[in-house]
């Protein structure tokens, strides 16, 4: 171990070129294949089971996510301007490669069920734009009595119409993300046009996740090197430390783009963790190395290297090491970009060690120690030891009233706790009053909701869906939803039933309702799919009507709306279930819904896996299984009062703040283990309780409030983000810094002394 620890001092060249070697060529691969994952589906786990289901409902209905271009006429839509631009607008998206002809619906393209003599036809409702005042009433009268159109197309109002453009999956990209804009603006005056839709929020996260990391990490490292220029007071310390950040986060991201991992919305922050997590190294090397010198003014550079990383390197690999495990525990998570998150977190963490342990002594041993300090005089260390002492002594003088306060914080915390709420919402990434947000806010007023929910149902049995019995229990069920204040509105099979029989009775409204025999229910389907487009009734239901397709809009996208829809909609089941159907659930609503529900499953696992092996850890570093419960106590804290303030805040758990308590465990656990180490030392020197903890808090102490400043510095960056769970994440991370620091140096201290830990004589 030790020709290990002072290679870098006797090969000071070699190790210096090893480490621009490897960093050239992971710039390289980050440079040249670096990417940015757009597409929201792609964040999915396609192997579990409700994401297989829902693929499988996707191909039997075609069932899409809608671009939605919303034209809005203050003065009504029924005039030939407006008319004219909702068909030059449905012209141009068919003609886009990206968009297949028939995926687009808006009041030119929409279907017209209407009654005839000979039967029942289908109609558009306009080719040619009507000019005459008679012409543009009738096709007023005719949208007002097709309930299939008035309010899903048109708005109650007539002052809005939307255009639906279906896509893919695989098609949507930021070229096409910025035709649709550009294509929508275009049209504007007087009439006003507004683009919204689930692949317009992707695209819009896309735009500006880039765009926040750039602006994020010039902050970051501006407010870094001022924070530890004021903490090391060294010019060179500082530089030193920000170049092994610096390079560990060009490691972390050249090595994603050569595995052929792409950079996700979370990924974003992974910049900012390594800059404020990878300093922490440097800080303790550096602390440790004034402390030397300062004591022993005479030692040679050589000497001073030499000491710094033998007594260092230990508690500078376990922190690492328990820095790491807490990422690390995030591949218990079934979400890719959490799962992602930690593990190259993680590489970074331990970059930054191999970086601190072998590219400072290296450069010091070339270039030699800075000079430059920013405070020149004394020593601040004797005041550092009087502050100590008075810390230590009320510490001990007091310790009934620190550990009852923390018992009264943790049982609030636990209350907290409690009121946590999953959040699935993409929108609420985003400022409530951006773009984005707002126009999503004006289509969900107007008409049904931009968020979709798919019931599938399927019978063993061909035809069942052709049932007045079965059918008139599908449309109790969409009437049942659709009361709710959560869902606009709902289509399938029985809107198409319920029109033809009413325009079949000459449009009589009490006609409006389910026909009473299944033969005419077949009657009439076999006439639309004569006479209309038998690929819309395709979306709804199969050839053989086994299965059904229900469609509910919502106006919200988050857990609280989705769940109250399936609420509602599981009242049904037993119903269902007793004639032989069956009922799941399909689309992205429902996707998104699992999608958090497995983050929460995640969060709950990597919580507890990273404990039980941080506990684990810290028990074989100290050889003591006392040891490495007492240094879990301040990280299992900190995740509880983090827990239960974002309860008793309403800060719902995201995909972003889902990587709190990872987070935290992995940072905090820095503050425990180098205490615990030094304590150790310190005890194993002298024998007195009270003297090795002074003397912990002026040595491990100093460097702990050091490290913790610049990290809480450091998170406190991400207040600037354009995304408010990001500044949710970088307050709560500041937050849990503080507790960590704080309980390692009230709680944790109480605890090693009163229970004697590392004493021989405990009695």
């Amino acid at each position: 171990m030790n020709n290990l620890l002072e290679f870098p001092i006797k090969k000071p060249w070699i190790v210096m070129a090893v480490i621009l070697a490897i960093t050239v060529f992971f710039f390289m691969q980050m440079k040249s294949r670096s990417r940015m994952e757009t597409d929201l589906d792609k964040y999915m786990p396609h192997e579990h089971p409700a994401f297989v289901y829902s693929d499988q409902a996707e191909e039997w209905f075609d069932i899409k996510d809608g671009i939605i271009i919303a034209i809005e006429n203050r003065d009504g839509i029924y005039n030939p301007e407006t008319l004219t631009k909702i068909k030059q607008i449905t012209k141009e998206l068919q003609k886009m490669e990206e968009i297949e002809k028939s995926d687009v619906t808006s009041l030119y393209t929409a279907d017209n069920i209407i009654g005839t003599e000979d039967g029942m036809d289908v109609k558009p409702f306009y080719k040619k734009v009507p000019k005459s005042q008679e012409d543009l009433d009738e096709l007023r009268e005719r949208v007002r009595t097709n309930e299939m159109v008035f309010g899903r197309i048109v708005s109650e109002g007539e002052t809005v119409s939307v255009i639906i453009a279906r896509i893919g999956d695989d098609v949507f990209s930021q070229k096409f993300y910025r035709q649709i804009l550009e294509l929508g603006h275009s049209y504007e005056g007087p009439e006003k046009v507004y683009v919204a839709g689930r692949p317009i929020v992707e695209g819009t996260m896309a735009l500006l996740g880039p765009a926040d990391m750039k602006k994020m990490v010039p902050i970051v490292l501006v407010v870094i090197l001022l924070v530890l220029f004021a903490m090391l007071r060294s010019v060179g310390h500082t530089l030193l430390t920000m170049m092994v950040v610096f390079i560990s986060t060009v490691w972390t991201f050249g090595l994603m783009a050569l595995v052929g991992i792409p950079i996700y919305a979370v990924s974003t922050m992974i910049p900012v963790m390594l800059i404020a997590i990878g300093v922490a190294d440097g800080i303790h090397l550096f602390s440790h190395l004034d402390i030397y010198l300062a004591k022993n003014p005479g030692e040679s550079k050589l000497e001073a290297m030499r000491d710094m990383l033998r007594e260092m390197w230990a508690p500078v690999v376990m922190t690492s090491v328990t820095t790491a495990v807490g990422f690390i525990s995030l591949l218990t998570s079934q979400v890719y970009p959490i799962k992602y998150f930690g593990l190259f977190t993680a590489f970074g963490v331990l970059a930054a060690m191999i970086l601190s342990l072998y590219l400072i002594p290296a450069w010091i041993s070339i270039f030699g120690l800075s000079k430059l300090r920013l405070f020149k005089g004394k020593s601040s260390d004797g005041q550092i030891g009087r502050i100590s002492a008075w810390s230590s002594a009320n510490l001990l003088k007091h310790w009934k009233l620190v550990l009852g306060l923390a018992v009264v914080i943790i049982a609030l915390s636990i209350y907290g706790t409690t009121q946590v709420w999953i959040n699935s919402s993409f929108l609420d990434k985003f400022e409530k009053d951006s773009d984005i947000v707002l126009t999503d806010q004006f289509i969900n007023e107007h008409f049904g909701g931009t968020s979709t929910l798919n019931l599938i149902l399927e019978s063993p049995e061909a035809g069942t869906f052709k049932s007045p019995e079965i059918m008139e229990l599908v449309d109790e069920l969409q009437e049942e939803v659709e009361s709710i204040e959560v869902v606009g509105s709902s289509f399938g099979l029985a809107d198409y039933l319920k029109r033809m029989n009413k325009v079949m009775h000459a449009d009589a409204e009490e006609f409006n309702t389910i026909p009473e025999s299944s033969d005419l229910n077949a009657q009439y389907l076999l006439l639309y799919e004569m006479s209309g487009d038998p690929e819309n009734l395709w979306q709804v239901t199969d050839f053989e009507y086994r299965k059904l397709n229900l469609t509910f809009q919502l106006k919200g996208d988050n857990s609280k709306a989705t769940n109250e829809a399936i609420s509602s909609i599981e009242s049904f089941r037993e119903r269902f279930e007793s004639r032989g159907i069956k009922m799941n659930y399909a689309g992205s609503g429902y996707t998104a819904l699992v999608f958090t529900d497995l983050i929460l499953k995640g969060q709950v696992t990597s919580l507890l896996l990273s404990l039980v092996i941080i506990i684990l850890l810290l028990s074989l570093m100290f050889k003591n299984f006392r040891a490495g419960l007492i240094g879990a106590i301040p990280i299992t804290i900190t995740a509880m009062i983090s827990f239960g303030v974002m309860g008793l805040l309403g800060i719902p758990l995201s995909s972003t703040t889902a990587l709190l308590s990872s987070i935290s465990i992995g940072i905090g656990i820095d503050y425990a283990v180098h205490f615990l180490d030094r304590y150790r030392v310190n005890l194993r020197s002298n024998g007195d309780i009270e003297q090795s903890l002074t003397k912990t808090m002026s040595h491990s102490g100093r460097a702990i409030t050091f490290n913790a400043v610049v990290v809480i510095a450091g998170f406190m960056v991400l207040l600037f983000s354009v995304f408010p769970p990001n500044r949710e994440l970088g307050g709560l991370v500041s937050m849990n810094m503080f507790t960590s620091f704080s309980g390692t140096l009230t709680v944790m201290a109480l605890i090693i002394v009163r229970a004697k830990l590392f004493s021989k004589n405990r009695k």
